[in-house]
C-alpha cells in the first residue's frame, strides 16, 4: 500500500469515473467500487431500453436524419417545448464549446463553487473567467442584489449550474426571471446548466425551459448522463429561443455527431414514465430520510439538497475530507472530496443517494469516522 502522502496527492484528482487510479492507488478492483461521486441514477438504465435497443441494431446500417427530427420531438414533448427549440449534440460537452464558440465571450461570471469544465471552456475561446461566489452562512443560495452588483457592464455571459453541483442548491424559474431580466437591460447572454434538474421534487418550479419562449438570452444545456444513467451514449441537448444562434450552432455542428443507436436509445429513454416516475421516488424518499439522518449528528452540517446529492461539512476539528474518503474507500465505497472545488476546503465532502441499503452502509462509515 501507498504512503498516506501519496495517497492524499492522488485524491486531489479523483473524478466520479476514475476508477483506474482508485483502483492503482488503494488496491480496490474497481468493479467492486460504489461510486457515491458520479451523481448517477442508482436504478441504471432504463429498462424499456434494455429491452428493446437489440431489436433497432439494423438502423446502423444508415446515415441517421440529419435533423434528428423524431429524436428532438420527443426531447421537446419531454421537457414542454417547441421542437424548433431543441438542438441536440454529441453530449452536452459539444453543444458547451459550440455555444463558447460562437458566443465568444471576452468575460464570463460563473456562479460558484461549481464544476470546473466551464472554465476551461471560456478560457479555450480567449476569454477570461470571474467567480460570483455563493455564500455558505446562505446555505449556498444565490442572492440576486449581490449578483447584480457583480454584473458589470464588461461581462457578457453569466453561467449558472441549477441546481448546483457541488451544493445541491437551486434557483427557482421566478428567480431567473429577475436575473434574465437584469441580464437583459446590461447585454449579458445566460447559460444554465440542468444536467440534474430533473432529480428535483419538483422539476416545474426549478427548470427554465418554458423561459426559452420568450427570453432570447438563455440557452439551457441538458444531457442524459446522470438521471438516465447513460455517460456512454454521448447524447446532450440544448433548449434556446433564440433562433439566430440556434441556427449558427447548426451550421457550425459537424453533421450526424450523435450514432444512430444513441438517437433511437434517446427517444426510448425519454419515454419511459415508470422508469422517470420511479427514479424521483427513489431520489426523494433517499434524500429525505438521509437528511433526517445526519440531522442527528452533531459533527456534520448540510446544506438542504435539491439535486441527486448532498454537500456536507465536517464540524470535527480532527477530521478531514481526506480522513473520511479513506475510510470509505476502505470499504469500496467513494465519494467526494470536495477540497478541489472553487471556495472549499478540506472539511467539505459530497455524496449521491444509491439504494437505501447501501446509502446505510455509507453513512455507517462516515458516521462512524465523525464519532
Amino acid at each position: 500500500m501507498p504512503g498516506r502522502s501519496q495517497m492524499i496527492k492522488h485524491t486531489d484528482h479523483f473524478h466520479g469515473s476514475d476508477l483506474e487510479s482508485i483502483e492503482k492507488v488503494y488496491g480496490i478492483k474497481k468493479e467492486e467500487i460504489v461510486s457515491f461521486s458520479a451523481n448517477v441514477n442508482p436504478l441504471g438504465i432504463s429498462p424499456k431500453l434494455k429491452e428493446t435497443l437489440s431489436e433497432q441494431i439494423d438502423a446502423i446500417m444508415s446515415y441517421p436524419d440529419r435533423e434528428y427530427t423524431s429524436l428532438r420531438k420527443k426531447i421537446a414533448e419531454y421537457v414542454h417545448t417547441d421542437i424548433d427549440n431543441v438542438i441536440v449534440g454529441n453530449g452536452s460537452t459539444e453543444l458547451i464549446s459550440l455555444f463558447i464558440q460562437i458566443k465568444h465571450p471576452k468575460k464570463a461570471l460563473i456562479v460558484g463553487p461549481t464544476y470546473s469544465e466551464y472554465e476551461r471552456e471560456v478560457a479555450l475561446g480567449g476569454g477570461i473567467t470571474h467567480y460570483y461566489r455563493l455564500e455558505e452562512e446562505k446555505n449556498f443560495i444565490l442572492d440576486i442584489p449581490t449578483l447584480e452588483s457583480e454584473l458589470t457592464t464588461d461581462v457578457d455571459l453569466l453561467i449558472i449550474c441549477n441546481p448546483n453541483n457541488p451544493t445541491s442548491s437551486a434557483i427557482t424559474r421566478n428567480d431567473m426571471r429577475k436575473i434574465l431580466d437584469i441580464c437583459k437591460q446590461k447585454g449579458i447572454f445566460v447559460m444554465v446548466d440542468e444536467t440534474y434538474v430533473e432529480f428535483a421534487e419538483d422539476v416545474a418550479k426549478i427548470t427554465s425551459a418554458p423561459l426559452t419562449g420568450y427570453y432570447n438570452n438563455i440557452i439551457i444545456l441538458r444531457g442524459i448522463s446522470k438521471f438516465f444513467a447513460a455517460p456512454g451514449l454521448r447524447l446532450g441537448y440544448a433548449i434556446c429561443g433564440n433562433v439566430d444562434l440556434l441556427k449558427e450552432m447548426n451550421q457550425r455542428k459537424n453533421p450526424w455527431t450523435i450514432n444512430s443507436l444513441a438517437a433511437i436509445a434517446g427517444e426510448i429513454m425519454f419515454a419511459d414514465e415508470e422508469y422517470i416516475k420511479a427514479t424521483r421516488n427513489l431520489i426523494a424518499t433517499e434524500r429525505d430520510r438521509i437528511c433526517k439522518k445526519l440531522a442527528t449528528c452533531n459533527n456534520v452540517q448540510f446544506y438542504p439538497p435539491t439535486a441527486n446529492f448532498i454537500l456536507v461539512k465536517i464540524l470535527k476539528e480532527d477530521v478531514t475530507s481526506i480522513d473520511l474518503f479513506e475510510a470509505a474507500i476502505r470499504k469500496g465505497l467513494m465519494i467526494r472530496d470536495c477540497s478541489t472545488f472553487p471556495f472549499l476546503n478540506n472539511k467539505f465532502i459530497r455524496f449521491c443517494f444509491m439504494n437505501p441499503e447501501i446509502n446505510d452502509a455509507l453513512l455507517e462509515v462516515l458516521l462512524e469516522g465523525l464519532q
